[in-house]
């Protein structure tokens, strides 16, 4: 039998450095919120692929529609020899997305070809160059997705020069002290002093960030981002990659907010698994492109489509909504509890079963990348995987697939509140 230790001789030898990789040990198989590796062992899965399981390892609805499909075909690049599963699939996203009248639906494989997609329609749309994103906001590996984000190390550490015309203001943050109105203003400086709104394309906006720490958005912050956009025409991207599919107990993050973007960009638990991403919008903004313009070799998959109708149905069935909700709920409550006996734990955040916990040294008030790490490690010993994230590496997120079974979830907050222990 191969174990571990032997893969991990091999991975190194044969892959690069730049490819981080968490875990030490290798998945053989997988079952709902459980992970086995190759030796056997049994985890607790609160990575769920980074937000990609949203319904879970192999549920059994996706496994036959993706089953069903591979019957028929696998691919015959939708831009060449269309099919109806795809129309379909854009019909039901429009009808989902919380943009109002007329909407389109264009699809693509990753979460970065999806906002790279984005920012080239809402150039075609507005004939501009110019974007502005946040600090802390992670939208992708390509160059206009790291130009985007706002963070540098490790992902754009040696990569630059990056593509122009994109800026950065602060997202609100308790902690940091940094409000939507410093937000907002911070837009309104950059207006005076780098570049005119009349050259700004987009403002792209994840509405929890999810590398930057699940930061949540102020519902003002979003309300001032619609008005500067009605204002000097430029388009609202909201970038729900890591929100969208009932992970922040609705659809899509935006709906906690009442604020309709112009475009959304989605992709990760989209097909459970499967690489399809998309970008839905106001169809005058969605045909700004003109035809052969948007596009790619395997975009909308067809296994991958025929996944992501699964995927609606079973939220829709198994109400996974009201689902993440009653778990983020749950695992708030006890993070709570364990921040009253902790004073390392600074503040709790959640949208739904989007939960966050940053750590900060007691005395200091520094970030305590390190205090995550033990945390991760007396986790992961007790069979429970667990994901840091934010711009200095002192979050704990967790992303536990909503179909947890109640149990195995109980049990895994059990685990959580033994690593935090001295």
């Amino acid at each position: 039998m191969t174990t571990n230790s032997e893969l991990q001789t091999r991975r190194l030898a044969a892959t690069p450095r730049g490819v981080g990789v968490m875990c030490g040990f290798y998945a053989q198989r997988a079952e709902n919120a459980t992970l086995w590796d190759i030796e056997g062992r049994e985890y607790i899965d609160f990575a769920a692929g980074i937000a990609v399981l949203n319904t879970g390892h192999r549920h059994p609805r996706l496994v036959a529609a993706i089953q069903e499909q591979l019957g028929r075909f696998t691919h015959t690049a939708y831009q060449i020899v269309p099919y109806e599963s795809v129309v379909t699939l854009a019909e039901r996203l429009n009808a989902l997305v919380p943009i109002s009248g007329p909407v389109k639906t264009a699809f693509f494989t990753t979460g970065a070809e999806a906002l790279e997609n984005a920012v080239k329609i809402a150039r075609a749309h507005t004939g501009r160059a110019g974007v502005i994103a946040f600090g802390g906001g992670f939208h992708g590996r390509t160059l206009m997705a790291l130009a985007m984000t706002g963070k540098v190390a490790p992902y754009k550490t040696g990569f630059g020069p990056f593509p122009a015309d994109v800026f950065h203001v602060p997202f609100p943050s308790a902690l940091q002290g940094v409000s939507a109105d410093d937000s907002l203003a911070a837009i309104e400086k950059l207006f005076k002093t780098d570049i005119d709104p009349k050259r700004v394309a987009a403002i792209v906006i994840e509405p929890v960030q999810g590398e930057g720490g699940f930061n949540v958005a102020p519902t003002a912050l979003l309300q001032g981002l619609r008005r500067i956009c009605d204002a000097h025409g430029i388009v609202l991207i909201a970038d729900e990659v890591q929100t969208g599919f009932a992970r922040t107990g609705r659809l899509f993050s935006m709906q906690h907010h009442g604020v309709e973007p112009d475009l959304i960009t989605m992709a990760k638990s989209l097909a459970g698994g499967m690489p399809l991403s998309a970008v839905a919008g106001r169809a005058a903004v969605m045909d700004a492109p003109a035809p052969g313009g948007l596009g790619g070799t395997y975009a909308g998959n067809p296994l991958a489509v025929a996944s992501a109708h699964a995927v609606l149905d079973v939220i829709a069935d198994e109400k996974l909504c009201e689902r993440a909700a009653a778990l983020g709920e749950r695992l708030v409550g006890r993070l709570l509890k364990i921040k009253e006996s902790n004073p390392a734990l600074a503040e709790v955040r959640a949208q739904g079963s989007m939960v966050a916990v940053e750590l900060r040294d007691a005395a200091t008030g520094a970030p305590d990348a390190e205090a995550v790490a033990r945390v991760q490690a007396k986790a992961l010993a007790q069979g429970l995987v667990l994901l840091s994230c934010g711009m200095y590496g002192n979050v704990i997120r967790f992303l536990y697939p909503l179909t947890i079974p109640d149990a195995q979830f109980e049990h895994a907050l059990a685990i959580v509140e033994e690593a935090f222990s001295a």
